[in-house]
């Protein structure tokens, strides 16, 4: 019995590890090699693989990433100075420009401004700027042209003390829908310490001049399903890290598509770990029936493995986005035919950070079309932006 005992768990070990064991890499490859051989003989001509069953892991991923694809998704862009108030100004930032809405023959765009040096966390005064878009607002400028630009003053200012966007109200994007103007912005409460979590609030205007009207709560907020580890003021250590957008939720971007409003945001999670694609970012999406809300985030989320910045567009019954730092999918454009689940459709360089797209361009003339130009932002120093301007440049057409 004794003996009996004794052999009848390792009977059971080895049937278990036996089980497991994967199938024999020359069956896996004879597998892959005979789906391969479904592609037609042009692909394999366009990619200059020989049509064998000796194909590298690089040849492979060509073929399952259909890296034949056409250039008609690719673009560069050159960037270039502004004139007028968006002109550099030694101690102001402007940066975060929203797209531009062209009103009569007016160009609106809506943006980050702020002023003063920025000191970082840890000072001991917590009335000192931590980043540069600490203790910002969101102004507005038009422009006849594009390139000269004329500030025109406050749109939303952050709230009284105590509201849930007293310390920041930053990075807006605009929406034009049945004749009313809507901001949607990241929002910060004081103190602006490490573990602080943002939100997303909306404003509202019969005018692109304002006044703006804000909503009196966030529309989106961070998940509530991480957990920070001690007492220290620092974001990496947690005991449990929780959803992709535990920390935070930036970049608000809103779209009405299909019948619905689209909330589109950036997500930064507690304890944020670093990947071979850099810093641990991806994108989600809040769908509501209503325009104020409320905004139930996507069981699909997180929807992209990379992006800072947001920069998406509706283009033939789907969902463009330009994805530019962080991840591992980072300097792509990608496209979903829901609005949901995206696909790399091309690899660019010198992509525009923090892209603001002219919405009077007709986005349904190519795929990139809605990347003619449009404004950018740049750092001149650790604390000073500036916005510029981005335009498409031709790229290689044989």
């Amino acid at each position: 019995m004794f003996r009996m005992k004794s052999v009848l768990p390792l009977v059971v070990l080895l049937s278990a590890v036996i089980g497991c064991t994967p199938s024999s890499p020359t069956q896996d490859q004879s597998s892959e090699e005979q789906s391969l051989q479904h592609y037609p003989d042009s692909v394999y001509d366009y990619l200059a693989i020989p049509k064998t069953d000796k194909l590298s892991a690089a040849s492979k991923r060509a073929l399952k990433r259909n890296y034949a694809q056409g250039p008609e998704w690719f673009i560069e862009f050159t960037h270039s100075d502004l004139k007028g108030d968006f002109a550099y100004e030694e101690g102001v930032t402007r940066r975060d420009p929203s797209d531009l809405i062209k009103v009569g023959d007016t160009y609106y765009v809506y943006y980050t401004k702020t002023s003063g040096k920025s000191y970082g966390f840890g000072t001991g005064d917590p009335e000192k700027k931590v980043f540069p878009w600490d203790k910002s607002e969101v102004w507005y400028a038009t422009s006849k042209d594009g390139w000269t630009w004329n500030e025109q003053g406050l749109a939303v200012g952050r709230g009284e003390d105590g509201a849930y966007d007293d310390r920041s109200v930053f990075t807006p994007q605009v929406m034009v829908h049945e004749g009313k103007y809507v901001l949607v912005y990241q929002t910060v409460k004081a103190p602006y310490v490490n573990r602080v979590k943002n939100q997303v609030g909306m404003a509202i205007s019969d005018s692109p001049d304002g006044p703006f009207e804000k909503l009196d709560a966030p529309i989106l907020s961070p998940s509530d399903d991480g957990e920070w580890l001690g007492e220290e003021d620092t974001r990496f250590k947690v005991t449990k890290q929780g959803s992709f957008d535990s920390h935070k939720v930036h970049d608000p971007t809103l779209l009405h598509y299909k019948g619905k409003f689209h909330l589109y945001y950036k997500g930064e999670r507690m304890g944020e770990k670093r990947t071979f694609g850099g810093r641990e970012i991806k994108w989600g999406v809040a769908i509501s029936d209503k325009l104020t809300g409320p905004y139930t985030k996507s069981p699909y989320n997180p929807i992209t493995n990379s992006g800072h910045e947001l920069c998406v567009w509706k283009y033939d019954g789907g969902v463009a986005a330009l994805i530019i730092t962080d991840g591992p999918e980072r300097n792509t454009i990608q496209w979903s035919p829901d609005g949901i689940n995206f696909e790399i459709k091309s690899h660019i360089k010198g992509g525009p950070e923090a892209a603001g797209l002219d919405q009077s361009l007709d986005f349904e003339t190519g795929p990139v079309a809605a990347l003619k130009w449009g404004l950018t932002h740049e750092y001149v120093t650790g604390d000073w932006q500036v916005i510029k301007r981005f335009d498409a440049k031709k790229s290689f057409n044989p």
